[in-house]
């Protein structure tokens, strides 16, 4: 990172042409419905589980790992079969479109209490967890593989992640607003709660597909004739497509930095509730306020950061923000209840670090994929960006299976639906303070590791550029004769 100002363009790497603010800001909006779902999924599922289904947090937790694990192993066939998609739209958009409905409907199944019997409930979430996260795959997957169909340049596509986390961090603090007006106005029946909140986030999350669609078709279509980007990963067995992505060592780290930043958010943010609530001994709208405090400081910061990344890279961008975030994280574990104004203090120093989760590794993953075409002449955004998420969602899955186990093996008291919540032992309250604290701790520091050795900085990825354009040009001239 000797030089820190972008190169300049010449005749061999001519100055890409700039995505308009429309185009941006309808890109953006295709992540705000899955940004809602996922939210209010991490920050109110199992919560909603153990403390209004009532199941214990044991059987809460293997729900949520066959769902996750569901979750991962749609993704590769998703991505594959995008990748391959021939239609008159393109290959990304007829899953969004026609993904859309299932995707709201399925999520807001999910806030239904059909039973009081534990076994029915359990195949009833399970049953109901594959077909979300199917519909979630189906718009979710095709839309990230949109970036670089987008735009081919480095800064550009630091901006339009910018754009899209804009989104994404806002429908994130959109959730937890509407979850507390829902619950201040359906005060004393939470089955009532869920089922409005899941509801209204399952309409608002559909809608916004369709601005993304409408918004970026054109733009993209346009691209095509001078940036084409036909996939040849038919014409190759899955298994050597695995083969060649994970020889890729910088897809390793950006698939490794991923699942640590984001291994550090789940964590939190599935054991917030019962943190503030048994720890801190503080009423449940606490627990909305300090996540949006978190989400509302991730958002600020998430520009200031897109700027400081043109000038100085992502790599430093990821370490200024881990720092802070790491310092915050380890001092969840020492808070005592009392130290209100202590808790919003460290929610707004993660907040700074979160905004780099967002943005700095799928700011990466579009450079992996000029690298692997660079070194083998082939087109893969599919299956780069699926196995990409693959591995990231068994990791979380893996993670909060064996938070919710822990829970349950410290004895933590699920709430018995019509009753009020009971007090939880010392041995649960510890467990929850070493999954707030510790843990995603951890994780974070093993992140900011491999960010460090993460090769493809600005002045790499201009002579990846070039050497492509060097080869398309050469392929053209020898077609040509």
């Amino acid at each position: 990172m000797s030089n820190t100002s972008p190169p300049p363009p010449d005749s061999n790497n001519p100055a890409p042409q700039k995505l308009s603010f429309s185009t941006k800001l309808a890109y953006g909006a295709g992540d705000l419905g899955p940004a809602i779902t996922a939210n209010v999924l991490v920050f109110f599922l199992m919560f909603f589980f153990t403390n209004v289904a009532g199941l214990a947090a044991g059987t809460a937790s293997n729900i949520l790992l066959i769902g996750k694990v569901w979750d991962a192993v749609n993704d590769p066939i998703v991505g594959v079969l995008s990748d391959r998609t021939s239609h008159p739209w393109g290959r990304r958009y007829p899953w969004m479109v026609y993904g859309a409905i299932p995707f709201g409907i399925f999520f807001f199944l999910q806030w239904i209490v059909p039973s009081t019997n534990p076994t029915v409930l359990f195949w009833y979430y399970v049953i109901i967890a594959i077909l979300f996260n199917t519909a979630y795959t189906a718009v979710n997957l095709p839309y990230t593989a949109l970036t670089p169909e987008l735009t081919q340049d480095y800064n550009e596509r630091t901006s339009l992640n910018s754009f899209r986390f804009a989104f994404s961090i806002g429908g994130s603090i959109l959730s937890l607003i509407l979850a507390q007006i829902i619950f201040a106005v359906f005060k004393g029946n939470p089955i009532e709660q869920y089922l409005v909140l899941g509801a209204i986030c399952a309409v608002i999350s559909v809608l916004p597909l369709y601005w993304c669609f409408l918004g970026t078709r054109k733009h993209v279509i346009a691209q095509l004739p001078e940036n084409p980007v036909e996939d040849s990963s038919t014409s190759l067995p899955l298994k050597e497509q695995l083969r060649i992505a994970f020889n890729n060592r910088p897809f390793l780290y950006v698939i490794g930095i991923y699942l640590c930043s984001w291994l550090g958010v789940q964590l939190t943010a599935s054991i917030l509730p019962y943190f503030v609530i048994d720890w801190m001994k503080l009423p449940s709208a606490t627990f909305t306020q300090t996540a949006i405090a978190v989400q509302g400081t991730a958002l600020a910061m998430l520009f200031v950061w897109s700027r400081v990344s043109e000038r100085y890279g992502k790599k430093a961008v990821y370490f200024m923000g881990m720092s802070l975030w790491i310092i915050a994280q380890a001092g969840l574990f020492f808070l005592q209840p009392g130290q209100v104004v202590l808790m919003y203090v460290l929610a707004v120093m993660a907040g700074v670090g979160v905004s780099t989760a967002y943005l700095v590794p799928w700011s990466m993953i579009p450079d992996v994929i000029e690298l692997d075409e660079l070194q083998t002449g082939q087109r893969r955004e599919g299956v780069f960006y699926s196995f990409m998420v693959l591995l990231q969602k068994i990791g979380l899955a893996l993670g909060l299976w064996l938070v919710g186990q822990s829970l349950e093996r410290a004895g933590f008291l699920p709430t018995v639906p019509g009753q009020q919540p009971p007090i939880q032992p010392d041995s649960a309250l510890f467990a929850i303070r070493v999954a707030i604290g510790p843990l995603p701790t951890i994780a974070l520091i093993c992140g900011m590791i491999l960010a460090y050795f993460y090769p493809i900085t600005r002045e790499v990825h201009a002579e990846i550029l070039l050497k492509l354009r060097e080869k398309k040009a050469g392929n053209e001239m020898g077609d040509r004769q």
